[in-house]
């Protein structure tokens, strides 16, 4: 069909750091959690090695807010989204920057026992949002 296309990016890694919430000029939530996906391979004499990469992922509006509340740093978590590319300049170079938009998160593990005082046991670990196929908060905020 000459008219579709799919866009869907998906992820299973663990968490860099704890995600901050910030507001964009507009008053849009975003957070940008930074992901890491390991993978393991035989080097050619038979010694394991690991290779990891390190992802953007970005969360709007109630997704960033829900995120901040519940991830943490080192936790294993799915995301799933759609791959965005943004431009911007910076000491007069123009610089391009791929990004995940999340649109669902499932917490699959933590490795650090929560501190703080909402120990949640309803165990809603995973959430998603689903956002109108038009929904572009990106052209709205001038990150």
């Amino acid at each position: 069909m000459a008219g579709r296309s799919l866009n869907k990016a998906q992820l299973i890694g663990n968490v860099g750091k704890d995600p901050e919430l910030r507001k964009t000029p507009q008053g849009n939530s975003v957070c940008t959690l930074r992901v890491a996906t390991t993978e393991f391979y035989r080097g050619r004499n038979g010694e394991r090695k690991e290779i990891t990469d390190w992802h953007s992922v970005v969360l709007w509006d109630r997704l960033a807010e829900i995120a901040v509340q519940k991830i943490r740093k080192s936790d294993k978590i799915y995301v799933e989204g759609k791959l965005r590319t943004r431009s911007f300049e910076k000491d007069g170079v123009t610089k391009f920057v791929t990004e995940i938009i999340a649109q669902n998160i499932i917490i699959l593990s933590r490795k650090q026992p929560r501190t703080d005082s909402t120990t949640d046991t309803s165990s809603e670990d995973s959430f998603n949002i689903n956002y109108p196929s038009d929904y572009n908060p990106t052209e709205s905020s001038n990150q």
